[in-house]
């Protein structure tokens, strides 16, 4: 049988205003952009890689 693949629910708790514009561009390639708006992706190092990026801006929870 195949693996379930995990996920990671991504919510943006704090704005990307006052930082860094690629700071911002991850956000939206994650598909965030408003504060409280959650999405779900796929647990890789892409992925993770980027949630590094804006740790400071962002909430991680694995599913």
């Amino acid at each position: 049988m195949a693996e379930a693949k995990k996920t990671l629910r991504i919510t943006q708790v704090k704005s990307a205003i006052g930082y860094k514009k690629d700071q911002g561009a991850t956000l939206r390639a994650l598909g965030l952009g408003k504060i409280n708006r959650s999405v779900e992706q796929v647990d890789n190092d892409c992925v993770r890689g980027m949630i590094f990026k804006i740790k400071h801006l962002v909430e991680v929870e694995e599913i």
